[in-house]
């Protein structure tokens, strides 16, 4: 039994919007203004949600790329985290959702939530079957130093870590909004306005990447997957 099936933790929204948008009636990330519809920071207004650099169009669009509808083939179903009735709730620590119809390209999975004041680190996982396609793990203190560590486990063995200190946009008792793109390629990482990472696919059979998981050193109020 999925304990997390029948969690659900959204507002209903006619569009996901970015911080920094123009005016209008759309719930917005703290701090930020509304907009009438979703975009990539410091973008302008588009019918539909965008990745930074995108042009506006009657449908969704990847920059450069074709209008694409807003849902895939035969729609994408509501997961726990996605927009429905009633109030926003916080999420149960640690969460997991499924992703019925895997993941595929401009696959767009959005996480608010606020890092614990004690923080040691927190994980995000996409995992395929006993794989782990993307291992996302912001460490606030290893060996005195901040790190984004990111890394796939196939096989029951890790591959090589990739690591970056450089960028590390969590805060201890902050609140933050995460997003996580897929392409055919790649999964794309943004955080509070700003695109952090790149992760070349390991696990290239994406349909077969059907579950997302989330714990350890944070709170969650709010996970969303999309279509762009």
């Amino acid at each position: 039994v999925d304990l997390f099936e029948d969690i659900d933790i959204g507002q209903p929204a006619t569009n996901p919007t970015w911080p920094g948008g123009q005016p209008a009636p759309n719930p917005t990330w703290p701090g930020g203004q509304p907009a009438p519809n979703p975009m990539w920071p410091g973008g302008q207004p588009a019918p539909n949600p965008m990745w930074p650099g995108g042009q506006s169009g009657g449908n969704n669009m990847w920059p450069g790329g074709n209008p694409s509808q807003p849902t895939a083939p035969g729609g994408f179903p509501s997961g726990p985290g996605s927009s429905g009735p009633g109030p926003a709730m916080p999420a149960a620590v640690p969460y997991e959702e499924r992703l019925p119809m895997g993941i595929y390209d401009k696959l767009l999975i959005t996480i608010k939530g606020t890092v614990k004041p004690n923080a040691e680190k927190f994980t995000v996982n996409l995992s395929a079957g006993n794989d782990i396609a993307f291992h996302f793990n912001p460490r606030f203190n290893e060996a005195g130093r901040k790190t984004l560590v990111r890394n796939s486990l196939i096989g029951e063995k890790w591959g090589k870590e990739e690591r970056d200190g450089n960028q590390f946009p969590f805060v201890p008792g902050q609140p933050f909004e995460m997003k996580i793109l897929c392409t055919s390629t790649e999964f794309k990482v943004a955080v509070n306005n700003s695109h952090i990472l790149e992760y070349k696919h390991r696990i290239t059979n994406l349909r077969s990447i059907n579950k997302l998981d989330i714990h350890c050193d944070l709170t969650l109020s709010d996970v969303r997957v999309e279509n762009i």
